[in-house]
């Protein structure tokens, strides 16, 4: 008789605990608030990306012509930013999928936090708890996967929001800080480096001595480029990695955390016939 009121009683609570965090709105708004920040942090390096892409697009076209013995010569030293090139378009990609997983996160936090699947939610636990309390938990078999689904539903994404924003205040917002403005730096430095490669003209007379200190200056600034590309790389490994850690890694972990939960939740309101 103790233990049967002492599942009671638990029951109680579980269901009690369960109507309340479904209606708790305050826990929906700091998600909300957490999503939409790394929404915005995601476009921002997104956008830091495109415009250092665009102004490496400019520098790898320029080109300079020579004649300096009335032969025209064609030089286009900046082809040699092709790779460096090619990583930040597959940056940018990357950047504008984690934008969409925000997105699409944004919505699934709109949907699960719904006063419809609250309401869903609230009727499959009191309905679950009726059959315990009435002492027919086996005849909820039916009602398991749907308030499995709904638990789901209304947890998982708030709780992988909470839980971008701890790991990111404490773990990455530094790092993030620091990388993100060193590649919203870049353009000016690409700019500032390839001022003096606008394409010349130099013909044989006054300023024949001039083109061969003109290309070597120009092959040192491109080489000083191509060093700070080695920079470049590295921060858009780490802000690959950031990135996809908030948006592929941790949601799949929390979502088969959430899951496994609400199956415990669902099997203590509702347990089979045999263990009831």
């Amino acid at each position: 008789m103790n233990a049967s009121k002492l599942r009671l009683a638990l029951l109680t609570l579980l269901a009690a605990a369960l109507l309340a965090a479904s209606w708790w709105s305050p826990t929906d708004r700091a998600a909300r608030e957490q999503m939409t920040s790394g929404l915005q942090r995601s476009l921002a390096v997104f956008a830091a990306a495109r415009a250092l892409g665009a102004v490496i697009s400019v520098a790898q076209g320029t080109q300079l012509d020579v004649k300096p013995v009335g032969v025209g010569v064609s030089l286009a030293p900046g082809q040699a930013l092709q790779p460096i090139n090619a990583l930040i378009d597959q940056f940018s990609t990357v950047m504008l999928v984690a934008s969409v997983s925000f997105g699409i996160q944004l919505l699934l936090l709109e949907i699960g936090s719904h006063w419809t699947v609250s309401a869903l939610l609230s009727a499959a636990v009191l309905a679950a708890a009726l059959l315990g309390w009435r002492g027919r938990p086996g005849a909820g078999r039916w009602l398991r996967p749907l308030l499995v689904l709904l638990i789901v539903l209304r947890f998982a994404v708030p709780m992988t929001a909470l839980a971008n924003g701890v790991l990111h205040r404490v773990f990455m917002e530094e790092e993030y800080r620091a990388e993100l403005a060193s590649i919203e730096r870049s353009p000016a430095t690409v700019l500032g480096k390839a001022a003096d490669k606008a394409p010349v003209d130099d013909s044989l007379g006054a300023r024949i001595r001039q083109w061969v200190p003109d290309l070597t200056e120009l092959r040192a600034s491109y080489d000083a480029m191509l060093k700070a590309a080695a920079d470049w790389s590295r921060t858009i490994v780490k802000l690959i990695a950031l990135f996809v850690l908030q948006t592929v890694m941790l949601p799949v972990v929390l979502l088969w955390l959430s899951w496994r939960l609400a199956r415990a939740i669902a099997a203590r309101l509702l347990p089979s016939a045999r263990n009831a």
